[in-house]
């Protein structure tokens, strides 16, 4: 499929709704209260179609007074949880080729691939999905690079269920009224670029790529011998994946798209709530600042036309003239903060609301911080642990996809020599054994005889592999002093005789 035609309505038409729902997810991930305002703001003085009130967000800003609402990160908190939940730990990529095994871990390792994946973990919980694409810059470095697209800039197309294509763009500039856009489309075997000027919803017309001086290093790699727009990868499949947070899209049915932890109306109203929660508490305990109402005899005059102040720290008053019947004097002021109230409310809004998106309120700390074990922990957050696997069902063959491209890719560009393979996923535990509790799980075992070296050295290291749990266990036998000869292989003479020390030796 080619590039959009000029003037084509941007964005495209089967993708205008889903977008404009994602700019309300997205500001409430960025936690802008100017984005908040915007996605939600009406003309000043109307209401909805309904008559209804203005919701906390909706209402306009009041004329010529400062607009004192505030938010609360809670989305922000949520986003980041998840990342966490899934990428707390690398995920484990396993090859059946050594060579290609060590490669692709130079790959990752180089390119800080945790922290990519981390990233788009991040963006795709608050937008319901994200784009991982390979390209290469050999100026740059000698391998594939591996980077992150957000949902909102990607137009994936899918052909029962498989991605067949995706087109990334961005805006290069926007000064209201001419908005420049690079569009990228990745497509079996090619990547296509363009550059286009227009308006705010019309793609308008294609110019050079050299328009945009970014856009250069682009212009100068294109194929020479073909249309004048595209970029041939050597490889057959594509050089992007799709990741959805999760499926289905209950708001677009039938949409391939995910859906974002906070789709739904009902989570962001426990959003908005809570920012009128937080801002009634601020308030309050703005206008229960202690004052002190005195009377006019205790101000003192700065002259004609220039008022008059109290000094709070006088230490020596003069005389007032008051008749002594009237007790005049001075009077402290405190209102009420309603803490408890807040509180309460704002613990039962925040509960609800991640309880909606699919997690455990524990994961937010609200439930009881006594210090447990992890099974207890992953026990208590049953639900964040149900969500995470979730995702991570998404994640992994959209990864797979991914590492094969890349190593395609590395390949194609004779950077090496490897063959490309699928891996196997593992992905590492969100929850980490509290070492005091292992250590002494190993100890009631090794007191009660159940357990071998070997068997306790595995409980202590789980990811370590066959050949280093073997070396650590001769290492704790020969220290402990129970690694000794085997009589069998040795002879019965000890170890003068011939031979001692040559055969094989034995545990006890």
């Amino acid at each position: 499929m080619p590039l959009p035609e000029n003037n084509t309505p941007w964005p495209p038409k089967q993708y205008a709704d889903q977008l404009a729902d994602m700019a309300i997810e997205d500001a409430w991930y960025s936690g802008d209260r100017k984005k908040l305002a915007r996605v939600y703001g009406s003309p000043a003085g109307r209401r909805d179609e309904n008559g209804r009130a203005w919701r906390f967000w909706e209402r306009p800003k009041p004329l010529g007074m400062r607009d004192g609402r505030l938010h609360v990160p809670l989305a922000e908190d949520i986003a980041a949880t998840s990342a966490a939940l899934l990428y707390s730990e690398p995920p484990t990529l396993t090859f059946e080729s050594a060579e290609t095994q060590t490669r692709w871990e130079e790959i990752a390792e180089e390119g800080g691939l945790h922290n990519v994946l981390r990233e788009a973990a991040e963006v795709t919980s608050a937008l319901g999905g994200s784009v991982l694409r390979a390209t290469w810059n050999l100026d740059l470095a000698s391998r594939p690079l591996i980077t992150a697209a957000h949902a909102d800039g990607a137009l994936p197309d899918f052909s029962y269920g498989i991605l067949t294509g995706v087109t990334l763009w961005r805006e290069v500039q926007n000064d209201g009224a001419i908005v420049v856009r690079h569009l990228e489309r990745h497509e079996p075997g090619r990547v296509l670029h363009g550059l286009y000027q227009g308006t705010p919803g019309n793609l308008g017309s294609r110019i050079p790529l050299s328009e945009a001086a970014e856009l250069e290093p682009i212009a100068e790699s294109l194929d020479t011998d073909g249309p004048g727009d595209m970029i041939t990868t050597g490889i057959k499949g594509l050089t992007a994946v799709y990741i959805p947070n999760i499926r289905p899209n209950r708001k677009w049915r039938g949409s391939m798209l995910g859906r974002s932890d906070w789709q739904s109306d009902g989570v962001r109203d426990h959003f908005m709530s809570l920012d009128q929660t937080y801002t009634s508490w601020m308030r309050d305990i703005r206008l229960a600042k202690s004052r002190i109402i005195a009377p006019e005899g205790f101000l003192t005059n700065l002259g004609p036309g220039e008022g008059a102040f109290f000094d709070d720290d006088r230490e020596v008053w003069h005389g007032i003239k008051a008749p002594p019947t009237l007790g005049e004097g001075l009077t402290l002021n405190q209102f009420e903060i309603r803490v408890e109230q807040h509180e309460q409310t704002w613990n039962a809004l925040t509960r609800q609301a991640v309880q909606a998106c699919g997690y455990s309120a524990q994961s937010f700390g609200l439930g009881d911080a006594t210090a447990v074990t992890a099974t207890e922990v992953v026990a208590r957050e049953r639900k964040s642990m149900i969500t995470r696997d979730q995702k991570a069902g998404y994640q992994k063959p959209a990864l797979a996809d991914l590492a094969y491209a890349v190593l395609e890719l590395d390949r194609a560009l004779g950077l090496s020599r490897v063959e490309p393979q699928r891996p196997q996923i593992e992905f590492g535990d969100s929850v980490s054994e509290d070492p005091k509790s292992v250590a002494e799980t190993i100890e009631l075992l090794a007191r009660a005889q159940a357990v071998s070296t070997e068997t306790k050295v595995r409980l202590r290291w789980p990811d370590w592999d066959d050949t280093a749990v073997r070396e650590e266990t001769e290492r704790i036998l020969k220290e402990t002093g129970q690694l000794v000869a085997d009589p069998a292989m040795t002879g019965a003479e000890g170890p003068g005789a011939p031979g001692f020390g040559q055969g094989g030796r034995e545990a006890v």
